[in-house]
């Protein structure tokens, strides 16, 4: 059996969108276009706290297993007829619906952005990315993000990017201690770090909206 790849990386705000956990898939479908592009069916991806986040630099954030590659288009097909709650909705009162992260809609054929957490200049990065990672076996944080164990400390990427390479070594190793902690997957531990009003939308990648808490935010790392 092929080791899988473990892909990690630094989140610099944790709002809900990206990774996107809700309605029972952990899904990424923004941010991060490098991803997005070769990780494939069966490999693993965490997101970590950033040095300065008060949840400790390098805590898990979440973890998930992809069980499925679709493209954006694709995405936006699946959501639309299987989970449309993942399409946003700013005008929702219920938060996850509002950071949907099925923001791209190509029912013209040319991809539109529906209103949500990124703007016009996220297009490009996003659509970079070419397709949207989906688990059906996720475990989520958040707010409660667990210290990672020192022993497992080189998976830690505190920088621009992701690292999978240098990961190699330590997959079996990070599995083994995931799996002993005998959570329940597909389960919210703990709530988004930083709630954000979808009214005031610069970029998910970049700066962050003006009254965004910035716990979890890297200051030119990530």
């Amino acid at each position: 059996m092929t080791t899988p790849n473990l892909y990690s990386y630094c989140i610099p705000v944790d709002d809900g969108a990206a990774p996107n956990p809700y309605w029972g898939y952990c899904t990424l479908a923004i941010c991060k276009p490098a991803i997005r592009r070769v990780a494939q069916t069966g490999d693993w991806i965490i997101g970590t706290a950033a040095k300065r986040s008060k949840l400790g630099g390098g805590a898990l954030v979440y973890a998930m297993r992809i069980s499925d590659v679709l493209t954006l288009e694709g995405y936006d097909k699946w959501t639309k007829d299987n989970l449309p709650k993942k399409v946003p909705d700013v005008s929702s009162t219920d938060y996850r619906r509002r950071v949907g992260d099925s923001i791209y809609d190509f029912s013209k054929g040319v991809p539109r952005q529906r209103s949500g957490v990124h703007n016009a200049h996220n297009i490009a990065t996003d659509l970079r990315g070419k397709n949207a990672l989906i688990s059906d076996h996720f475990y989520y944080f958040g707010n409660a993000a667990i210290k990672i164990p020192a022993y497992l400390s080189p998976i830690i990427h505190q920088r621009q990017g992701h690292k999978v390479r240098l990961n190699k070594a330590y997959v079996e190793q990070f599995l083994r201690w995931l799996k002993g902690l005998n959570l329940r997957p597909n389960h919210l531990y703990g709530g988004p770090s930083t709630h954000v009003g979808i009214s005031v939308n610069p970029s998910s990648c970049g700066p962050r909206r003006k009254n965004a808490h910035n716990d979890l935010r890297c200051i030119q790392t990530c």
